[in-house]
């Protein structure tokens, strides 16, 4: 299946990001809200697997849906808070998370070079199952 397309702003504010600009090498992505413990777990493995890759072979971002946190500053607040260094786009509510079907937060994306998705993890999927996940199409 073919990763719907999207082009959301940074959390940060520096602009947006295409999915697109990510075409020609695998990509992972992150649905996750401020309000979940088991998102809490994951973005800090998250945040020490990116501090480790190269950028040039591997895509990272993460998505924060809008539309279900409690107030639209609880995602920037978490971020800041646990000084985590991967992208942060800001989902249009719930337009994308609804758009790769997703049923819970989190869930991880696997997307290969030419945009397929090749995997898809739930909340109760263990970060080394998404590692091992990864290690097929890399």
């Amino acid at each position: 299946m073919l990763a719907p397309t999207f082009t959301l702003p940074q959390l940060n504010g520096e602009g947006v990001i295409s999915i697109k600009s990510y075409r020609g090498k695998p990509l992972v992505l992150t649905f996750w809200t401020s309000w979940c413990p088991d998102c809490q777990k994951d973005l800090h493995f998250k945040d020490q697997f990116y501090r480790t890759i190269d950028p040039d072979k591997l895509g990272f971002l993460t998505i924060n849906v809008t539309g279900r946190e409690g107030q639209p500053e609880d995602g920037k607040r978490l971020i800041a808070e646990k000084n985590y260094s991967f992208p942060v786009l800001m989902d249009d509510g719930t337009k994308v998370y609804d758009a790769y079907q997703c049923m819970g937060v989190p869930t991880t994306v696997i997307i290969n070079r030419h945009q397929e998705i090749v995997a898809k993890y739930n909340d109760k999927a263990k970060f080394v199952e998404i590692i091992q996940g990864l290690g097929k199409i890399l």
